[in-house]
């Protein structure tokens, strides 16, 4: 009889966990697969690289303002016909008729002074005017050339400013924009390693209930025998029992994840993903300066660090500005005047204007001097919390090293565990069938062997996502030996 089971067992007992039979269209899904496609369809990866559109597109107009620029303004025609107040020479007022038509037009180019602030513009222009009533003619006021000059004496250098702060924030977005693509990865290895787990728990559950239905088949017989108790008989019904409640459950988290990792991807939900476990890890050691010092060249964090300190400096620089206003208007040019448009432009005069303009507070019961105060204090607070960040971002960086080292060895333990486990199950399934172990022993070698498959996929996600958090941190590919980069043209151009 024994032999007989024997037997009927023997193409059992050595089987690994069997995969999910697929559906009728299936998509085997690699790792490497699944971050390609989230970094092309993914919702993040739109939001990402809108993102740096913006930031590019703000950069380009921050360069755009340090260019001279064109402008040509006009009125064709403005009609007026009304009454206005006319003060006699008597003293007394009265109301007179205007009716004119005017038009005028000017060309102008603009060009922003960034090591002084002011703003220089060279003009020219034309006004006609048209009496309607009376005497009326027409009029032609020409400017042939201009040149203007606006200049604030003591107030802060905004495009001065701007030249140092704008280019670390565009920095700042593209260092944010790798980070982030990195961070769609793992988001990517999350749900990849959430249905390889349920995929593994369903083919570890079908497997299971396969056995147990098998074991309780035995089972049963040997009672017959009088070879083993009525207690494992219904200790081996209720694992069967446990097994169909695993497997339906299983099943339910499977759909889920698989229905999670489809939606991010931007896949079709008629593909059932069945996602390969990787055969190979990028196998590195990593030094916390070595990382330190990639992290504090590349991150955006570091960009983001001296932006706002000069955020903070402009702030300081700006009060300090404003304590006092002094500007200067110069203009000098032609202009002429006629009834006809080419003599417009014959009879020419000079047309100086120099004007200096100041506002200085006599009593201002310390409000602008307040304002700078609360400006420094600022900057302080400021810089306190960026010592702090700094610190933080360090000691974050620090203990991720080292769980990305202790990693490594973790998933070789896991590895082998998961290899003796499996080994210790098949032969404890054999001595059970020779009646030498109870079914309190079986079933604690298949929770072992289980917990320790689960364990080793489990590590190998950790491993893949401490990975990629790290290039996230340093945007640096340690397997390559090489810095992430990107064509950010290419891409915003795209």
């Amino acid at each position: 009889m024994k032999r007989s089971v024997w037997i009927l067992f023997s193409f059992f007992l050595f089987c690994k966990g069997g995969a999910v039979e697929p559906m009728e269209k299936t998509h085997v899904l690699t790792l490497d697969e699944a971050i390609m496609l989230a970094r092309v369809q993914s919702v993040d990866a739109a939001v990402a690289l809108n993102e740096l559109k913006t930031a590019y597109w703000e950069y380009r107009t921050y360069r755009a303002e340090l260019l001279p620029e064109v402008n040509f303004t006009a009125t064709v025609p403005s009609y007026h016909k009304g009454y206005n107040s006319y003060q006699l020479n008597d003293g007394s007022y009265t109301y007179v008729q205007n009716n004119y038509m005017q038009m005028n037009g000017q060309l102008s180019i603009d060009q922003n002074i960034w090591f002084t602030g002011g703003t220089l513009s060279l003009n020219t222009s034309l006004d006609f005017l048209r009496q309607m009533d009376g005497s009326s003619g027409n009029r032609f006021m020409s400017v042939p050339l201009a040149l203007t000059l606006n200049q604030p004496v003591f107030g802060v250098n905004q495009t001065k400013w701007d030249r140092r702060i704008e280019p670390v924030r565009y920095a700042e977005a593209k260092a944010a924009f790798l980070s982030a693509t990195e961070e769609v990865t793992m988001t990517t290895i999350n749900y990849f390693f959430n249905l390889l787990l349920a995929r593994e728990n369903v083919a570890i559950a079908r497997q299971n209930l396969e056995n147990a239905e098998k074991l309780y088949e035995v089972a049963k017989a040997k009672r017959r025998m009088g070879q083993i108790s009525e207690n494992d008989v219904l200790q081996l019904e209720l694992n069967v029992l446990d097994a169909r409640s695993s497997l339906t459950s299983n099943e339910s988290a499977l759909k889920s994840h698989m229905f999670t990792l489809r939606s991010f991807l931007a896949l079709g939900e008629d593909e059932e993903l069945i996602p390969e476990v990787p055969d190979s890890v990028p196998e590195v050691r990593l030094e916390y300066a070595d990382v330190l010092s990639k992290a504090l060249a590349n991150n955006s964090f570091a960009q983001n660090i001296r932006r706002r300190q000069l955020e903070a400096d402009y702030e300081v620089a700006k009060a300090k500005g404003n304590m006092r206003e002094i500007t200067l208007f110069a203009q000098v040019g032609f202009t002429g005047t006629d009834r006809r448009f080419d003599t417009a432009y014959r009879r020419l005069k000079d047309n100086q204007v120099v004007e200096i303009g100041f506002k200085i507070p006599i009593l201002d019961w310390g409000k602008r001097r307040g304002q700078v105060k609360v400006a420094q204090s600022n900057r302080e607070v400021t810089e306190s919390k960026l010592r702090q960040e700094s610190m933080n971002f360090n000691q974050n960086l620090f203990v991720l090293v080292e769980q990305f080292n202790n990693q490594q060895t973790q998933l070789h333990l896991a590895d082998e565990a998961d290899q003796i486990a499996r080994k210790r199950y098949h032969t404890n399934v054999e001595t059970f069938l020779v009646g030498k172990i109870s079914t309190l022993d079986l079933n604690d070698s298949q929770s072992q062997k289980d917990e320790a498959r689960r364990k080793h996929i489990n590590e190998l996600f950790y491993y893949w996502y401490y990975y990629y958090q790290l290039r996230s941190l340093t945007l640096w590919d340690f397997a390559a030996g090489t810095g992430i980069e990107a064509d950010f043209e290419k891409i915003v151009k795209h």
